[in-house]
C-alpha cells in the first residue's frame, strides 16, 4: 500500500509518498480500505513542528477516514464489506494518510448512504468538536442564543446546523466574504468581523462557541449573559482565562476532541434526517497531498478539504 509520510519537519513539500506494508488489525480492530482522507489544520501545525503531538519524524499524519471494511477477524461490530467512517485513536497516530488503516471498531460507525465517502471523511473531527462543544458541555437546548466564532470554517459551518437541531437561535461571526455561505446553513445573524466589532453587535448569549482563538475568547466574556458559558477548541489550556471567566460568574470549558461512537450516531441520525451536510471545499488526489496542505497553511477555509485514495464515491457530492 501506499502512505504519505514525512521524514522532516517543514513545509508541504516535507510529505512523500511511498510504499510500506499494510497493517494487521489487532483484536476489536478491522482493517480499512481508505476512500477518502478529511484534512484539518491540526495537521499542518504538526507537519510544520508548531506542535509535539506526535514525536519526532518519520510520522504518518491524518484521522479523519471513510472506506471499506475489508477484515474484521476479532469484532462483532462489523463485517468485510461494510463502510464506515470516522475518527479513530485521537489524539494518538491513526496514520490515515494512506491506502489502508487499522482502526478500532467502536471508533468508527457505518457510513450513511446519502453522504459519499469525501463527504464522511469531512465530518468527524469538526463534527465531533462541534458535537462535544454544544451537546456535551455547552448543554444547548431549545430557545438558547449560541455565537458560533468562526461560523464559515469546517468546525464553525458544522456547529450553526447542530445549534440549529437543538432549537437555538444562532448567531455567526465570519467575513463578509462567507455571508451567504453561512447563512445557507441556517445561520440567523451573520456578523462580519472585519467591519463590525462582535461585542457591540450581540448581548445576552447563552453558549458561545469559539473556534478562533486570540483576543477573541477574552472578549466574548462581554456577550454572555450571566451564567452564559464559553466553549473553546483552541485555548482550551489557559488558566487565566478560565479563572478570570468564573469570577465573572460565566462558565468557561475547552474541547479536547476525542472519539465517540455515540456522538458520531447523533451526527449520522442529523445527515439522515437533512438536518446536516458538510461542505467540501476541495478534494485532491492522494498525489497532490502537498497541494493540499498549502491551502491548509493558507486558512480562510471554507468548510474542509479533504484527499481521496483509490476510487472515491463522488456521487452524492453536492456543491
Amino acid at each position: 500500500m501506499r502512505v504519505i509520510t514525512q521524514q522532516t519537519l517543514g513545509g508541504p513539500e516535507a510529505l512523500t509518498i511511498v510504499d510500506a506494508p499494510e497493517p494487521r488489525p489487532l483484536p476489536t480492530e478491522v482493517l480499512v480500505r481508505v476512500k477518502a482522507i478529511g484534512l484539518n489544520p491540526l495537521e499542518a501545525r504538526l507537519r510544520a513542528g508548531e506542535l509535539p503531538l506526535l514525536g519526532r519524524p518519520p510520522f504518518i499524519l491524518g484521522w479523519d477516514i471513510s472506506g471499506v471494511v475489508e477484515e474484521a477477524p476479532q469484532t462483532w461490530r462489523f463485517r468485510p464489506g461494510d463502510e464506515v467512517f470516522g475518527m479513530p485513536l485521537f489524539p494518538r497516530a491513526a496514520s490515515a494518510y494512506a491506502e489502508v488503516v487499522s482502526a478500532p471498531a467502536l471508533h468508527l460507525v457505518r457510513k450513511p448512504a446519502s453522504l459519499s465517502h469525501v463527504e464522511a471523511s469531512a465530518l468527524p473531527v469538526v463534527g465531533l468538536t462541534a458535537w462535544q462543544g454544544l451537546v456535551d458541555l455547552g448543554g444547548v437546548t431549545e430557545g438558547d442564543r449560541v455565537l458560533v466564532h468562526g461560523g464559515g470554517g469546517g468546525v464553525g459551518h458544522v456547529a450553526i446546523q447542530i445549534a440549529k437541531a437543538l432549537g437555538a437561535y444562532v448567531i455567526a461571526t465570519a467575513s463578509g466574504s462567507k455571508r451567504k455561505f453561512v447563512e445557507g446553513f441556517g445561520a440567523d445573524e451573520v456578523i462580519d468581523y472585519t467591519a463590525v466589532d462582535f461585542t457591540e453587535a450581540v448581548r445576552d448569549i447563552d453558549v458561545v462557541l469559539d473556534t478562533i482563538g486570540g483576543d477573541t475568547v477574552e472578549r466574548s466574556l462581554a456577550v454572555l449573559r450571566p451564567g452564559g458559558h464559553l466553549v473553546t477548541a483552541v485555548a482550551e489550556d489557559d488558566s487565566e482565562l478560565a479563572a478570570t471567566y468564573e469570577a465573572a460568574g460565566m462558565r468557561f470549558s475547552g474541547i479536547a476532541v476525542d472519539p465517540d461512537p455515540v456522538a458520531l450516531r447523533g451526527l449520522v441520525e442529523l445527515v439522515e434526517q437533512g438536518r446536516l451536510r458538510v461542505h467540501v471545499q476541495e478534494t485532491f488526489p492522494f498525489e497532490r497531498v502537498a497541494d493540499a496542505h498549502r491551502l491548509l497553511d493558507g486558512g480562510h477555509l471554507q468548510g474542509k478539504l479533504v484527499l481521496t485514495a483509490g476510487e472515491a464515491d463522488l456521487a452524492p457530492l453536492r456543491a
